[in-house]
């Protein structure tokens, strides 16, 4: 008979029980199965978890410094850090539980705090900042979901997507900017390849030796083309001439 009034109460891993009796919070329980005698109907479990959850803030819309509207997404990774104050900021018996209403929370003071942020941010440098918008936490934003008993452990950005006009505008000015590394990068070889002749002609002219390679190049060339005469005039005192 009496078993007819013990309640069945079950936390699963990585979650935490708040038993309340009388709506007063009673006690709070670790994960196992409970069967608690209440004759009076009096007890409700609220259970929390206790690992990080993940949430997807998407197509959210800003302006930056210098007046160009872009759309950015990005994921909230956050944790329940002290669930009495948790439980008692959420209606914990609504039909969607205080998980749900407490993401709405989170959605959107992360989406004001974060708009502020990129707000701050000229255009053309964003994209390539991008790595480093959301690198830290900002503690306006963790200090408003500390009265919540919410801790933010990371945030991080999804994307950013500019207006049609301003991705052509960036694909342009990237474009502009290979050309000129490109062009920048054979003035380099012409002026390398141009000293280099400058050096070799200024050996060229000053080496004897040389100057005799030259002359024997010269007669192979000359014999190549089936002359069976030729003479060569005198090279420092040297006299060369081949007949056949």
């Amino acid at each position: 008979m009496i078993s007819l009034f013990r309640k069945k109460f079950s936390v699963r891993p990585n979650h935490q029980g708040y038993l309340f009796r009388r709506n007063r919070l009673d006690r709070i329980i670790e994960p196992d199965i409970y069967k608690l005698f209440d004759f009076f109907s009096e007890l409700e479990l609220v259970v929390l978890p206790t690992t990080p959850r993940l949430l997807t803030v998407t197509n959210q819309e800003v302006l930056t410094k210098d007046n160009i509207a872009l759309r950015f997404s990005y994921f909230v990774e956050y944790k329940i850090v002290n669930g009495e104050k948790f439980v008692s900021r959420f209606n914990s018996y609504g039909t969607f539980g205080p998980t749900v209403e407490a993401e709405q929370i989170i959605h959107s003071l992360s989406q004001v705090s974060l708009r502020g942020l990129i707000g701050e941010l000229e255009s053309e440098g964003l994209n390539e900042a991008r790595s480093k918008i959301l690198s830290s936490i900002p503690d306006d934003l963790q200090k408003q979901l500390g009265e919540y008993g919410i801790e933010v452990t990371r945030l991080l950005l999804r994307d950013l997507t500019f207006p049609k006009n301003i991705q052509d505008l960036f694909a342009k000015q990237l474009e502009s900017k290979v050309r000129a590394r490109a062009d920048l990068e054979n003035a380099r070889t012409t002026v390398a390849a141009a000293r280099a002749l400058k050096n070799a002609s200024e050996l060229m002219r000053d080496d004897d030796n040389i100057r005799f390679v030259q002359l024997l190049e010269t007669v192979t060339k000359i014999a190549e083309k089936g002359k069976h005469t030729f003479v060569i005039g005198d090279l420092n005192g040297i006299s060369a001439g081949r007949k056949g």
